[in-house]
């Protein structure tokens, strides 16, 4: 957590929201996040910190039996509306020549992510194309080849899904050799960032502050 959050009354902001979020109090989730943005937190800070960390929490609580299915599910559709409500803030930067193409591997259904890797894409003044869940490889393919993005951004989330990663990752090569790719994801809590070695011109991240400063990095380098 950031020291934003752990130093307003030691973390008992992110309790009481991760409690909220695991109740299905949605209004309350609402509050705190905009509470936390009227005392200076950015919307990096609320992503990161708050929304990521509780799923990453939620996520635990479910893999050791403790919530159920129902009560994830509910977490996940609250965080993805938090994130929506925020896109007014997102788009309100100036905006740069640069664009990404935004979406998860094919087979993988969590895109909340990803979305807020898309959010800051946008923050920092690129033209994000979000494409959301399960996003199968061709049609992947036919959209770059419309839209001629600087960059590739991918999520996997469930490690069992990285061969479709890596099938994705062949169809970008063998069409576009030169084009960048940044991936990241949960997933690769279990391993599995050998297999990007493989691939020229792809960038690892593990989490949204270290995506930031990759972003900010190009952006200075023009």
């Amino acid at each position: 957590m950031s020291a934003f959050i752990i130093n307003t009354a030691d973390g008992l902001i992110y309790k009481e929201f991760l409690d909220a979020l695991i109740k299905g109090d949605r209004l309350r989730c609402s509050a705190i996040s905009n509470e936390l943005l009227e005392k200076k937190a950015t919307v990096q800070d609320v992503y990161e910190d708050l929304i990521r960390n509780a799923l990453y929490d939620i996520g635990e609580l479910w893999e050791q039996g403790k919530i159920s299915v129902a009560t994830e599910h509910m977490a996940s559709a609250i965080a993805e509306a938090l994130i929506n409500e925020f896109y007014i803030n997102v788009i309100s930067g100036q905006k740069i020549n640069k664009t990404v193409v935004v979406g998860c591997v094919e087979n993988e259904h969590h895109q909340i992510g990803i979305k807020m890797v898309s959010d800051v894409f946008e923050l920092n003044g690129w033209n994000a194309h979000f494409l959301g869940a399960n996003t199968p490889t061709r049609e992947l393919i036919q959209f770059i080849n419309e839209i001629q993005p600087d960059m590739v951004a991918l999520s996997l989330s469930l490690y069992f899904n990285l061969p479709y990663l890596e099938k994705m990752l062949q169809a970008i090569r063998e069409e576009f050799p030169e084009l960048f790719i940044l991936v990241g994801g949960q997933a690769f809590r279990h391993g599995g960032k050998e297999v990007l070695n493989a691939y020229r011109n792809i960038s690892y991240q593990p989490d949204l502050k270290s995506v930031e400063l990759f972003i900010k990095k190009i952006n200075s380098n023009g």
